[in-house]
């Protein structure tokens, strides 16, 4: 199956279809993500904002112990923490991070924000403490460099600059009965992501490489004839695959090249699709999707400590498909999606909450024809099962193997909400849907 990707690089459009983006020129001039094994974090540490976005990290301080009772009798309740109204640099992002990239946060995370230049102050809303859920295998470079860190999902709360924020252990009633909370992880952190102006707006810098992507935005959508042609098939001979669907760029959506790491991580082969939701809310318009996936770029790199954005792909809620990961949208690129299950899959994040809100149709179609031409190049049936093994996850142990839908939900390999209740019961109409444009 590689050597058709191989042999396509050398025939017409192949540049347009396999695009492995190059790596930039220097490293990132910022500082990584903050770890214990950096020694103490400061006080408060923030980037300058330049047009391609900015982060202030801001030390969390202690709340006041509470009293729980539970039968009758007094508790003692770990102690929040938080921070209390104030003014801030613009952020249209926000999320928590914490020290030990192992460590779960047992508890809530909520924040209230103001909208920039007004006085007006949201409700509190909710953190996904997901941290574990969403990250590299255990064992990678990528998860043991010791600059990644526990987070939260990060939150799309559009134009701000005043923010407020509570953390607190989960109830010991919560724990059953008088079991004391647990404390919160050490080295709590308010991340206020600015996802930079639309790269429609800046001049375009480009990146350099074997296969350049420079000026390219979006790759059209192509016929079934064309998919076959691009890919270097033989008439007659092709795999069942679906046509391939127009997909905006990194260029397009304005990913800052200089964030990520400079190598690639490929594996051997695209077996399955997982479906996830990103948790950043549903409140942003479809032009404002480039600037959500900028500042999850930048809060999985800066924040969290990855390599680069977690998922291969996504999709926003009007169905347009964005490329992800970087490392050519043809090619097995490991993501950081799944906890256990990054090899040989590919991860896709529907931009929104999915839980209680249904997903778009243009959404679940759009995740019915990535998955129909991406799928379709490594052989697999979108309708079918097939056997993976779990790296270690709270749900299957390492080492063991187990037999999964080629389309599945986050849910399927994780014990998660992700990606949504709501979300997850549209993919038999997503795998129906795919398979249907793959010609089975």
């Amino acid at each position: 199956m590689r050597a058709f990707i191989a042999s396509s690089i050398g025939v017409t459009c192949a540049a347009a279809l396999v695009l492995p983006l190059a790596a930039p020129a220097g490293a990132a001039p910022d500082t990584p993500a903050h770890s214990a094994a950096m020694g103490p974090a400061p006080a408060e540490a923030s980037e300058p904002a330049p047009l391609s976005g900015s982060t202030q990290s801001l030390a969390l301080t202690s709340l006041p112990a509470a009293s729980a009772r539970a039968t009758g009798q007094p508790i003692a309740v770990a102690a929040g923490q938080g921070l209390t109204e104030r003014d801030v640099r613009a952020f249209s992002m926000v999320g928590v991070v914490w020290d030990d990239v192992s460590a779960e946060l047992h508890g809530t995370a909520q924040v209230r924000t103001r909208a920039t230049g007004t006085h007006r102050w949201s409700g509190w809303q909710d953190l996904e403490t997901h941290n574990a859920e969403h990250s590299a295998d255990p064992g990678t470079a990528e998860r043991d460099s010791g600059a990644a860190r526990g987070s939260t999902a990060p939150l799309w709360v559009g134009d701000s600059d005043g923010v407020e924020v509570r953390v607190n252990p989960e109830a010991p009633d919560a724990r059953g009965g008088s079991a004391p909370s647990v404390p919160l992880p050490g080295g709590l952190r308010l991340e206020l992501v600015d996802p930079g102006k639309d790269p429609r707006q800046v001049p375009a810098t480009g990146v350099a490489g074997a296969d350049r992507t420079a000026g390219i935005t979006a790759l059209p959508a192509l016929s079934r004839l064309a998919t076959d042609a691009a890919a270097g098939y033989v008439p007659g001979a092709a795999p069942l695959i679906g046509p391939r669907p127009r997909i905006i760029t990194r260029q397009g959506w304005g990913a800052d090249e200089k964030l990520r790491e400079r190598a690639f991580t490929y594996t051997k082969s695209v077996k399955a699709a997982f479906i996830h939701h990103s948790a950043t809310g549903n409140n942003y318009a479809c032009s404002q999707a480039p600037a959500v996936l900028r500042g999850i770029y930048r809060y999985h790199v800066r924040s969290s400590g990855w390599r680069d954005i977690g998922y291969n792909f996504a999709v926003d809620k009007c169905g347009n498909i964005y490329e992800g990961r970087a490392g050519g949208v043809t090619k097995a690129v490991m993501g950081a999606h799944t906890l256990g299950f990054n090899t040989n899959t590919m991860g896709i994040a529907v931009l929104g909450t999915f839980s209680d809100a249904n997903p778009p149709a243009a959404a679940v179609n759009a995740v019915a024809k990535l998955t129909a031409w991406k799928l379709g190049l490594y052989g697999a049936n979108p309708k079918g099962r097939v056997t993976l093994v779990s790296g270690g996850s709270n749900k299957y142990k390492e080492g063991k193997k187990v037999e999964l839908n080629v389309i599945s939900g986050h849910r399927d390999g994780f014990a998660t909400e992700c990606p949504g209740a709501r979300l997850y019961k549209k993919l038999g109409t997503a795998r129906t849907s795919s398979a249907r444009l793959q010609g089975r």
